[in-house]
């Protein structure tokens, strides 16, 4: 069996709406990185020096070596950058989040107590700000575990929140599975935070971002100027509050860094995006544990059986029907790489067509012999379907008269003796005057043609069979 855990589908066309406090009409959130003094360095019992995020061009760890320059660079963010963004924020009244590393707070004692003091959430951004690509999943759950013990050492309480940044592909189940957050931010998919199923524990997830960071500061493609990175800022506040007032609030993360936008020529750009943040109306600028609370009391998470997660039997049971009479479709649709995105209609919807499109003529001829005739002796007689009952009735084919029933005989049964198959339409598309109609226009067609446009009928009653049962 094979399954893609990749969710390529998310909410869909259809988010929902966040319902944020007040109507608010974007929320957006800024966070600030704490990482100056966990960074890689051999003081701290790494291997080699840091060698990224900094404004040094071209960095390289120095294996084995302090690197003057580099350390310099990260203490002007923890001596310098941090208290000019603390008096930029708790003057614009706007509260953080700090994704705080462990090991730099506790080397940090008195910006930690400016952060507590201006009620800043902080949040967890790991043990040490160091890759853990290559690390074994059981380092890494003890790193989590000591991250954790540590945080709440320095700081009085346990973290609520969790960032990694340079995880690995296990990191986030290993958060999850340790049962204590209410959001987990180590993704970048998605405009809305959303649930994430790990076992037993339904984790919410609050994505965050790397685009609308200053780390391009340091990285290329990025930011020149502190204008550029403003620019940014706000063509996508003004593009995401459009949506708003339009009817689809969305979350704007801003990522920050003490020792990028803590400097002089860079946070005059930012100072200028709260300036016009604030001038706005139905602006919600909350802390990520405030977006967790009330996401997790306005879109609490229910549970629903998913078409990827299902076993052969229930799959073919569930899904045998669509295509009338023909669970053979279903059973060979089930080998395919389903994974979350065909959790809903569309997807189970393309899955079965595949099987129905790549099968044999023979095979689909099968398919379309196996539909019942319109308001023929089947239906007279109570022998369709569900399915195919509920949908001749939506049409009316269920209250014709006399006259009309006869006309419907007469013109399937010369529709089957010519092309050899009943006349198949999706008859939530019509009435009954449009299928009248459709069956005089089609029923000259040559065969291939017809057998051509019954297929595509057949695909499109199968869509509508998988829209009554899934999203």
């Amino acid at each position: 069996m094979t399954r893609y855990p990749r969710d390529m589908r998310g909410y869909g066309a259809h988010a929902p709406h966040p319902a944020w406090p007040n109507d608010a009409k974007i929320a957006v959130q800024f966070v600030l990185n704490y990482e100056e003094g966990g960074e890689n360095c051999t003081l701290h019992g790494d291997a080699a020096s840091e060698a990224f995020l900094s404004d040094i061009p071209g960095a390289a760890q120095w294996q084995g070596q302090r690197h003057w320059n580099m350390e310099s660079i990260y203490e002007y963010g923890a001596r310098a950058g941090f208290w000019r963004l603390h008096r930029l924020f708790t003057g614009a009244g706007i509260p953080l989040t700090i994704y705080g590393v462990a090991t730099a707070l506790a080397r940090s004692p008195e910006q930690v107590q400016a952060m507590k003091d201006a009620d800043w959430e902080i949040a967890s951004h790991g043990l040490k700000w160091v890759e853990h690509k290559d690390m074994p999943e059981d380092e890494e759950r003890a790193s989590i575990k000591e991250a954790i013990r540590l945080h709440t050492e320095v700081v009085g309480d346990r973290p609520r929140g969790w960032y990694t940044g340079r995880c690995s592909a296990n990191t986030v189940r290993l958060v999850a599975e340790e049962g204590g957050f209410d959001y987990i931010s180590d993704t970048y998919d998605d405009d809305l935070p959303y649930w994430l199923e790990v076992g037993d524990r339904d984790q919410l997830i609050i994505p965050y971002t790397l685009e609308a960071n200053d780390m391009r500061f340091a990285t290329a493609p990025g930011w020149v100027t502190g204008e550029d990175f403003g620019s940014y800022l706000t063509d996508a506040f003004d593009a995401l509050y459009a949506e708003g007032e339009a009817g689809a609030p969305k979350m704007m993360t801003i990522g920050l860094h003490c020792r990028l936008v803590g400097r002089p020529g860079k946070i005059a750009a930012l100072k200028r995006f709260i300036e016009h943040i604030q001038s706005h109306e139905g602006v919600w600028c909350p802390r990520r544990l405030e977006i967790a609370e009330h996401w997790a009391s306005t879109h609490p998470h229910q549970r629903r059986t998913r078409p990827s997660q299902m076993d052969r039997k229930t799959f073919v049971a569930t899904y045998g029907s669509i295509f009338e009479h023909s669970p053979w479709i279903a059973d060979r649709a089930f080998d395919l790489e389903l994974g979350p995105a065909h959790d809903c209609a569309a997807g189970v919807h393309n899955a079965l067509c595949r099987m129905f499109r790549t099968a044999s003529e023979e095979e689909r001829l099968g398919v379309l012999t196996a539909h019942p005739d319109l308001a023929g002796k089947l239906a007279a007689a109570g022998r369709l379907t569900a399915e195919s009952t509920s949908e001749q009735a939506s049409a009316g084919l269920d209250l014709l008269t006399d006259e009309e029933r006869e006309t419907f005989t007469a013109m399937n049964n010369a529709y089957v003796e010519k092309h050899g198959f009943p006349f198949i339409i999706a008859v939530r598309d019509h009435d009954k005057a449009s299928i009248m109609a459709a069956f005089q226009r089609r029923i000259d067609n040559d065969r291939t043609t017809e057998f051509a446009e019954a297929c595509k009928q057949v695909e499109r009653i199968a869509q509508f069979r998988l829209m009554d049962l899934l999203p």
